[in-house]
């Protein structure tokens, strides 16, 4: 199957009324366009699906406009990925990642708000099917609605629903006009069709729908998995932990898989660590990377023979074992110290928090799990002997590090609960 066709021809539907719930949009396209043909792609924008259906919200009589889209971003809002102001950068229900959970209050009556379809993927199928009804034509349909880019101005139209068309067309396996294989090429379909409908649709002058033809090549007998096959899984998002999520995010993880930890991400995060603050524009750290296993069943006997916790903590057995097993061991240390009067020294101590905390942090953007364990900062001495450190390092605690078994829910704490003004 080709995925490029020698012409294409884009048009808008004109003479829509203002879409009402309960309106048959069906019967509003055939009446539009009657010559629909077999191949044809329909491009409805998602706002006319919306009102059809009633996703529709109206703010009461002395009720705030501002409070009710408030509320309603926060009920279609599953997580927030970033925040600028009063901007929101959200993960709808529907997996999509858009500004304001895609509540619009352009082209409706003051004080209403309309909300993304609640299944667009469902709506086209439904769609798809009465105009096959009324028509009787095989057509695909695509719900389109306007996103913003990461790292691009402006909006574009993209499928936010879709049915009998080819979403994604898979060019991996494939070759190039040199004859060299394509690895990674995904052509987004659906999202270019709902571009180009958008280039003819006039969203001020009542024209919601278009009409692309020449891709029949891309349209299917079945309706197909629709744009849900276009939602990057979250384990393949490389941008799924928002700048709001990656604290909460980062939790104390003790049970690991056995995969191995690519040393180059443990050098990324080792980066991040060392940007800490710490007084006076000390560097004052060194992160001991324990590579060789001669080099960890030395620090694991020293721990076993010496690890004295002060506070008899009974899960000292259960933390060494967590360092045995993880694929990856870190021990990091404070340089620098013993020059230092005592009140620096607590400084030194905090500047190695602070730089422990941007690693765990750094970890977890990488998505791998990190438990900061005591352990060396209760036997220093033996410590340095197990993994021959010069005199003046002092390891605070032990950090193990790889793919987490499971993962864990965000922290979520009550920031009031921990805050005095005075």
């Amino acid at each position: 199957m080709s995925s490029r066709q020698s012409r294409l021809e884009v048009w808008g539907l004109a003479g829509f009324p203002d879409i009402q719930p309960g309106d048959d949009l069906a019967a509003h396209i055939a009446a539009a366009e009657p010559g629909l043909r077999d191949g044809d792609v329909v491009v409805v924008t998602s706002k006319v699906v919306s009102k059809a259906a009633g996703r529709v919200l109206h703010a009461g009589p002395g009720y705030d406009p501002e409070q009710l889209r408030a509320e309603a971003i926060e009920a279609e809002t599953v997580r927030v990925v970033a925040r600028r102001g009063e901007t929101k950068i959200v993960q709808t229900t529907q997996g999509f990642v858009l500004a304001a959970a895609g509540i619009d209050e352009s082209n409706t009556p003051e004080g209403t708000l309309v909300l993304l379809p609640r299944d667009p993927d469902a709506s086209a199928r439904e769609l798809r099917a009465e105009l096959r009804a009324r028509l009787g034509v095989v057509v695909a349909v695509v719900i389109s609605d306007t996103f913003g880019r990461p790292w691009r101005v402006g909006q574009t139209d993209v499928a936010v629903g879709a049915a009998g068309l080819t979403v994604v067309d898979d060019h991996r396996g494939r070759t190039d006009m040199y004859g060299r294989e394509l690895k990674v090429t995904e052509i987004a379909v659906a999202d270019e069709v709902a571009a180009a409908g958008d280039l003819v649709k006039a969203k001020a002058a009542g024209v919601p729908v278009a009409v692309v033809r020449g891709l029949s090549a891309h349209v299917t007998l079945a309706d197909g998995p629709g744009v849900a096959a276009l939602v990057r899984p979250a384990d393949m998002d490389m941008f799924s932990l928002g700048a709001r999520d990656v604290l909460p995010a980062r939790r104390t993880v003790r049970d690991l898989t056995g995969d191995p930890v690519d040393r180059a991400t443990v050098l990324r995060a080792v980066a991040a660590a060392v940007t800490a603050p710490a007084p006076h524009g000390q560097t004052p750290w060194q992160f001991v990377l324990v590579e060789t296993e001669e080099a960890r069943k030395r620090l694991i006997r020293a721990l076993e023979d010496h690890w004295v916790d002060p506070q008899g903590s009974t899960q000292r057995a259960d933390s060494i074992e967590v360092l045995r097993n993880a694929p990856t061991l870190l021990v990091p240390c404070l340089t620098g110290r013993d020059e230092l009067p005592q009140e620096e020294r607590e400084l030194l101590t905090l500047a190695g928090g602070a730089a422990v905390q941007n690693l765990l942090v750094a970890l977890t953007v990488e998505r791998l799990g990190s438990a900061w364990i005591a352990s060396t900062l209760y036997c220093p001495d033996a410590t340095r002997t197990a993994l021959e450190l010069p005199p003046a390092w002092h390891p605070v605690g032990a950090v193990a590090v790889g793919q987490p078994l499971a993962t864990l829910p965000p922290r979520d704490r009550d920031p009031d609960d921990f805050l005095a003004t005075r």
